[in-house]
C-alpha cells in the first residue's frame, strides 16, 4: 500500500430519483478529485434510495447494466475510484443491497450485503460473497451498515489482505450526534482489532419516503484512533490520508497487531 487522499461522502439520496442522483453524484465526484481523492465512497444505496418496503423494488437495477455503464464512464471522467449502492435486481427477482466499485479501467465488480437487519428482511436477499477490490494502489473491503456489527466480517477481510474496510451507511435513527457516538462504539474496534483502516458515511435528510437520515462520515485509524470526523449534519466530503506509515507502524509492532497471532482452532464455532 501507499498513503492515499480518500472521500467519505455524506449525500441526500430521494428515492426513486436515479438519474437525479447519478447526476448529483458527479459533481461530488469533481470536488473529491479537485481535493487530490484517488476514491470517493458513496452511502449505501445512494443511487436508488434506501427503504424497506415493497415499493422499493421498483427501483432496483440490474448490474451492471446502465447504472454500471454510467459509473465507469464517470470514473474515466473524473480519473477517480467511485463505490456506490443501489437496490440490484437478481436474476431470480430478489434483491440485494448492493455497492459497486467502478475505476477509472472500467469496472472492478460488487459487493452484496450479507447481514440483513430484521427490518430488511422482508425486502432484501442476503450476499454470500466476501470480495475484496484492489483499486487506486490498496486492497479494501466494504461492509454495509449492519455488517459493520459482526466482528467476523472484519476480521475474514483483514485475513484477506485489505488496509481498510469502507463502511457505507443507510442508518435513519438518531441526531448526528447520536449517530456518531453510536459510530465511535464499534467502528473504532474494527479498526483496532484488524490493524485497518476504517471509512464510515451515512446519507442525510429525508428521502421523500419517510425517513430522515442524520448523515455523519468518520475515518479512523489502524490503531483505532479516529483521523476525521464530519457530524455536520448536512451534505458534503470528509477529506483524509490514508497514511501508509501508520499502517506499517502499527503492523510492525508485535503487542498492537494481533492479527497473525489468532488461535482459530480454539474459537471457529461456525
Amino acid at each position: 500500500m501507499h498513503s492515499i487522499r480518500i472521500a467519505a461522502a455524506i449525500f441526500h439520496a430521494p428515492r426513486n430519483q436515479v438519474r437525479a442522483n447519478l447526476d448529483r453524484m458527479e459533481s461530488w465526484v469533481a470536488a473529491a478529485r479537485r481535493e487530490g481523492a484517488a476514491i470517493i465512497c458513496f452511502p449505501e444505496m445512494n443511487i436508488t434510495g434506501y427503504g424497506v418496503d415493497a415499493g422499493l423494488r421498483r427501483s432496483a437495477e440490474p448490474l451492471p447494466g446502465a447504472i454500471g455503464e454510467r459509473l465507469c464512464a464517470m470514473a474515466r471522467r473524473q480519473a477517480t475510484v467511485i463505490l456506490a449502492g443501489l437496490a440490484e435486481q437478481a436474476a431470480d427477482g430478489g434483491v440485494f443491497a448492493s455497492h459497486v466499485v467502478a475505476a477509472p479501467e472500467g469496472w472492478r465488480g460488487v459487493y452484496r450485503k450479507l447481514h440483513i437487519a430484521p427490518p430488511e428482511s422482508a425486502v432484501f436477499t442476503a450476499g454470500r460473497n466476501v470480495p475484496v477490490f484492489d483499486a487506486a494502489g490498496i486492497r479494501f473491503g466494504i461492509e454495509l451498515c449492519y455488517d459493520a456489527h459482526f466482528p467476523d466480517l472484519s476480521t475474514r477481510l483483514a485475513l484477506q489482505g485489505v488496509h481498510a474496510i469502507f463502511m457505507p451507511h443507510a442508518s435513519p435513527r438518531g441526531t448526528p450526534e447520536e449517530k456518531r457516538a453510536a459510530w465511535m462504539r464499534h467502528l473504532p474496534a474494527r479498526a483496532f482489532d484488524n490493524g485497518v483502516f476504517v471509512v464510515a458515511c451515512n446519507q442525510t435528510g429525508d428521502n421523500g419516503a419517510g425517513l430522515v437520515f442524520p448523515g455523519v462520515a468518520l475515518v479512523f485509524g489502524p490503531d483505532g484512533r479516529l483521523i476525521a470526523a464530519d457530524a455536520a449534519g448536512r451534505e458534503g466530503l470528509l477529506l483524509a490520508t490514508l497514511d501508509a506509515e501508520l499502517l506499517a507502524a502499527v503492523r510492525r509492532l508485535a503487542m498492537r497487531y494481533f492479527l497473525p497471532h489468532r488461535r482459530p482452532e480454539l474459537y471457529d464455532l461456525h
